[in-house]
């Protein structure tokens, strides 16, 4: 009898220790610099050829978090991107590899696009999406490699016994649907489901110290496109998610620059397909007049049919927004209310051929049918473009007819076939690029779906942009499965959008027939949410029993030599009277708060080196005893590092430096300071640096 009593006790020791391992956890948080060319290289999002960076208004970061219970580790990241693709994703893993063996895979790693607008393009590798940048841009593709590998570099060194805690609150005032007609599609019993057309829940996982009840970080994840700042800036900005990611991390240690702080604070992108920031009521500029609901034109035209606000500006704008972010994230890490994680650490990840994939799916009068993917293709309502930055040409959103002129156009580089124009309808095909392998794939077939499960907290990454009633429809149907195979009750799932692949948009069925913006980019026809939802049931079953998984396909494997046509810096020139780093414009003697202070510097071109965890600018203080203290970078939201050429083909530069001085700015001395690199045209490159002469800030 004693034996047994043993035995009994022994077993409930095992299992509490067990248990105790299951729940606790190593996390760690890292963030570095990954700015990409700051000049002449097209930014991606808009598609836009000549949206050309022109300088820098708030750098791009990386922001790494790693999950580790000891016998699970995993990495979610974050970056200042439009979005993710295969390439880059394992480009990283690579790098990895060499660096910390045996660690990193595509399995345990999400990779997700904060979806700024403003940042260069030229790195994805498909054809599609390095379109406007005149091919592939290896500058870029390296910029954001390498920051993303140093974030999560730091973050495995940085790994720490921690608590982990979910909150969520409601923000309003900060986001729109874009596209309230193509919602209005859903049935109506289900939109009656929900108080607003756009998801206003503010989701955050927060990251706690376990010594010392610290928050070391914070994941954050608001459904709102970062196209706050449109498509007429040229300066590299992470937009309104970006910047409240710096006015946290600031908030947390004031005394630290943008960047350079120990906490990180992210905010990531979810389903924000139909989403925009820009509250105020679309209007046509030339009139002021509203504009068309189902189309948004303007007398026929789409492309002055714009959205604004809530700002007078793009910049006030993205400050508000901003804003308001940061401030219901600082709310919720302050918060007492937040619930406690507990539980497994799982991974699990899937590559599946789109075209190929089957579901079912019940129509709203209750019939089941059978449905099937189609070969990638992008409709007339894509090149309509949107209210926050419209399209070219005649093209307009809610299009379902196609246009003689245009099939000519399209039948001579691809024209689709009979089935693929039946699979897409009602979409008129414009650019049927899954038919397309010349010079290489120019849009994906093969996705990456993938999720995380952190105790009762569950990541599903997804490979593009989800609308709003599509990202509730997934959310609802993984939380169901994961409940009824046996996982944790009330489970908490959020969605991460444009992970690991970029594939466009995910309308529901129902808002795909009216071929607004988001439908005729749902690349893989009417019934891609469907076969999403359902293979992303099979993936969290296994997750749940822990089951393997199988890939059905492989991503395409892009040639060595891509296409480019994106001239590189030849050489620099200062002019026959200047050096590199002369002050050409100085400040004035003296400002005060509201003014802004520039000056202006012989330069050479910033793509000779991104300045990586550096700046190409200094405002600094002049202390008592005569030193000077760097105040402000490039990466603080009052600088703004704006570049050009002196003339179109000349290789002549200049930097204007604009800093604002604003009310925590304390009266003194101050002067800016410019650092940039130099091509000699017999080859090399040259750092120089130059100082303004200084001037009094006063209130």
């Amino acid at each position: 009898m004693l034996i047994k009593l043993q035995l009994l006790s022994l077993a409930v020791l095992l299992s509490a220790i067990l248990t105790a391992a299951e729940t606790s956890y190593k996390v760690g948080v890292g963030r570095a610099d990954c700015t990409g060319p700051a000049a002449e290289i097209t930014f991606m999002g808009y598609a836009k050829a000549n949206q050309k960076g022109c300088g820098i208004h708030l750098r791009q970061f990386s922001r790494a978090f790693i999950f580790n219970n000891g016998k699970n580790l995993m990495t979610f990241v974050t970056v200042d991107a439009c979005m993710m693709n295969h390439p880059l994703k394992q480009a990283v893993i690579d790098k990895l590899e060499a660096l910390i063996p045996k660690t990193f895979t595509l399995q345990n790693t999400i990779i997700s696009g904060s979806h700024t607008h403003s940042t260069p393009g030229g790195w994805l590798k498909d054809v599609m999406y390095d379109f406007p940048n005149l091919g592939f841009v290896q500058e870029s593709f390296d910029a954001l490699v390498d920051g993303i590998v140093r974030s999560i570099e730091k973050a495995y060194k940085n790994q720490v016994d921690a608590q982990l805690y979910m909150n969520s609150g409601i923000l309003l005032d900060s986001n729109i649907n874009r596209s309230p007609a193509a919602y209005a599609y859903n049935p109506t019993t289900e939109q009656n489901k929900y108080e607003y057309n756009v998801d206003k829940d503010l989701v955050q996982l927060k990251i706690v110290r376990a010594k010392d009840d610290v928050p070391i970080g914070v994941i954050n994840w608001f459904a709102v496109h970062p196209t706050s700042m449109n498509n007429t800036n040229c300066l590299i900005h992470s937009d309104n998610v970006g910047y409240a990611s710096i006015l946290l991390e600031s908030s947390m240690e004031p005394d630290s620059l943008p960047g350079k702080t120990s906490f990180v604070g992210a905010f990531a992108s979810t389903n924000l397909g139909d989403t925009s920031p820009n509250l105020k009521d679309p209007i046509c500029i030339d009139t002021g007049k509203p504009c068309d609901y189902t189309h948004s034109t303007c007398d026929g035209k789409n492309e002055f049919c714009i959205a604004f606000g809530p700002g007078n500006d793009m910049v006030e704008s993205t400050e508000i927004i901003a804003t308001n972010l940061f401030k219901k994230g600082k709310e919720l890490l302050e918060s007492t209310n937040s619930t406690e994680i507990s539980g497994e650490l799982r991974f699990i990840h899937r590559f599946i051929h789109m075209p190929s994939q089957t579901a079912t799916y019940t129509l709203s009068n209750g019939t089941t049918i059978n449905v099937h993917g189609c070969r990638a293709a992008m409709g007339y309502g894509f090149a309509a473009g949107t209210t926050d930055g419209p399209g070219e040409f005649d093209f307009t959103q809610a299009t379902t007819t196609s246009n003689a002129f245009w099939n000519i156009v399209r039948d001579f580089i691809f024209p689709p076939t009979k089935e693929d124009a039946e699979c897409h309808a009602p979409k008129p095909i414009l650019i049927m690029s899954g038919a397309i392998q010349v010079p290489y794939e120019w849009q994906p077939s093969t996705v990456s779906i993938q999720m995380f499960q952190i105790g009762q907290f569950f990541i599903t990454a997804v490979p593009g942009e989800f609308t709003t009633m599509s990202g509730r429809r997934l959310r609802e149907a993984v939380a169901n499965e994961i409940t009824s195979n046996g996982g944790p009750n009330n489970p908490k799932v959020v969605i991460a959008g444009l992970s690991n692949v970029y594939t466009n948009y995910i309308a529901t069925p129902e808002e795909y027939q009216l071929q607004r913006y988001e439908g005729a980019s749902t690349i893989y026809g009417p019934y891609t949410l469907p076969i999403y939802i359902q293979r992303y049931k099979e993936l969290t079953k296994a997750l749940i029993s822990n089951t393997p998984i199988t890939d059905d396909s492989e991503p395409y494997k892009f040639p060595n030599n891509l296409m480019s046509l994106v001239p590189p810096v030849i050489f620099d020139a200062s002019g026959w009277w200047n050096n590199y780093g002369d002050c050409i414009v100085q400040p004035k003697e003296s400002y005060t708060i509201g003014d802004i202070a520039s000056a202006t510097f012989v330069a050479g071109h910033p793509r000779n080196d991104n300045m990586q965890e550096k700046t190409f600018l200094n405002i600094e203080m002049q202390q008592k005893d005569a030193t000077w203290k760097v105040v402000a970078t490039d990466a603080d939201w009052e600088t703004k590092f704006i570049w050009k050429r002196q003339e179109t083909f000349k290789p002549i530069s200049q930097a204007e430096i604009q800093w604002k001085i604003t009310k925590k700015v304390n009266p003194g001395t101050y002067r800016i300071t410019h650092f940039g690199n130099y091509k000699y045209i017999f080859g090399g490159i040259y750092p120089y640096s130059g100082t303004s002469n200084s001037f009094t800030v006063s209130t």
